[in-house]
């Protein structure tokens, strides 16, 4: 039994979606609404804010890494985060 709260990213699938990943804007805030567990180097974040959303990627390693996806309707970036937690897009 594991005790983290939060899912772990899986192993990408065969024909998975290779996202394009942008440096952070940081011109605004968010809000983080899901996230994978923070156990593992790679996390990924839902984020939202103003009818938009986006996803965001740490890479933890000997330096962090953050990149996003570019802005896009929520409803979009919903189901492209469902596809990033079973392994079709990375």
């Amino acid at each position: 039994m594991t005790d983290c709260l939060a899912p772990h990213v899986p192993v990408p699938q065969s024909g998975y979606v290779r996202l394009t990943w942008l440096d952070p804007r940081g011109d605004v805030r968010c809000r983080v609404v899901a996230w994978t567990c923070d156990c593992k180097a790679l996390i990924y974040e839902l984020c939202e804010l103003g009818g938009l959303g986006f996803i965001r990627r740490t890479v933890q390693g000997d330096t962090i890494t953050v990149t996003e996806t570019h802005r896009m309707p929520i409803w979009q970036v919903r189901q492209l985060w469902a596809a990033v937690l079973v392994g079709m897009a990375r």
